[in-house]
């Protein structure tokens, strides 16, 4: 298939530190970007076909984006190191710091991709998959996969229907497929879905985010993802986010000097006592208490 991507983008402030790298396949060209960005600078991007983001190192606490509009300021969450980007969806990003990066964008044919997943998944699913975004953080299930196909873009060794199959794996590693077609009716998100969810928080600074924003996240309505989450977690979102940001208290206590009153206002809790309320009543002891502990039993 004789395929080129069509996009629309402008940026400002980012500015390429090395040649441009590209191959073209069947249905799919991926390309290979380095580049630096200054404090401030932005960009604008819309694709007729859908595609996917790769970043090889982490840009979550340099970069801020959205699919609304361009005033990050409201609506923006931290760029992860994968993205998928359905056709049509537009996206804004902002850069909060000077940051050099590199990644691997893969624009991919529509048919080419159904073509690939309607003889394991069937055709609902994969146009299912095709529609809904995804966003991942931790991406060691495709980063073996990104680098193999970055090392074979810059430097071809193998036939073609080597980079074909590794973007195959990586838009089957990436996509929101259910593991099997029940899933999907049992009111229960998707191993999928919770992945994304836990990568969004898990990226905030004091995890905590809004039911809306958790919803969208996996794009559902904000009260049928409060019941499914429920079904599948067993708790409330709130509480859920609350056990979270306790199990992170946990670890600050344990691996730093910081004070109690510092990590309440860091995991943004009220307060000193606030925080202690809510670690005596999830761990059973106050933080203090179980800092002692920790230490006592590591002396």
């Amino acid at each position: 298939m004789g395929f080129w991507h069509s996009m629309s983008w402008r940026t400002e402030g980012i500015r390429v530190t090395a040649p441009v790298q590209w191959r073209q396949y069947d249905g799919m060209v991926s390309v290979l970007w380095e580049a630096e960005s200054q404090a401030g600078a932005s960009g604008y991007y819309l694709a007729d076909d859908p595609r996917i983001m790769f970043f090889f190192n982490d840009v979550s606490p340099n970069v801020r984006i959205s699919n609304l509009d361009n005033d990050l300021t409201r609506n923006s969450r931290p760029m992860a190191r994968a993205v998928y980007v359905p056709a049509g969806i537009p996206l804004w990003t902002g850069s909060r710091r000077a940051h050099s990066f590199s990644h691997l964008n893969l624009h991919l044919h529509k048919d080419r991709v159904l073509r690939y997943l309607t003889p394991s998944v069937g055709s609902s699913l994969a146009q299912t998959a095709l529609r809904r975004p995804v966003e991942l953080q931790n991406v060691a299930a495709i980063d073996a996969l990104a680098r193999l196909l970055a090392d074979e873009i810059r430097n071809p060794s193998k036939h073609e229907v080597f980079a074909e199959s590794l973007i195959g794996s990586i838009v089957a590693g990436l996509l929101d497929i259910p593991a099997n077609r029940e899933e999907r009716a049992d009111g229960r998100l998707t191993q999928a879905q919770m992945n994304r969810l836990v990568s969004h928080v898990d990226a905030l600074g004091d995890h905590r985010m809004s039911v809306a924003d958790m919803a969208a996240v996996v794009g559902l309505s904000e009260s049928w993802f409060a019941n499914v989450f429920k079904q599948t977690t067993g708790t409330t979102p709130w509480q859920w986010q609350l056990s979270k940001r306790i199990e992170l208290s946990k670890q600050l206590l344990g691996e730093s000097d910081l004070p109690v009153a510092s990590i309440a206002a860091q995991l943004g809790f009220s307060d000193q006592a606030h925080l202690t309320k809510v670690f005596r009543q999830i761990v059973g002891e106050t933080p203090a208490a179980w800092r002692r502990m920790r230490q006592f039993g590591q002396s």
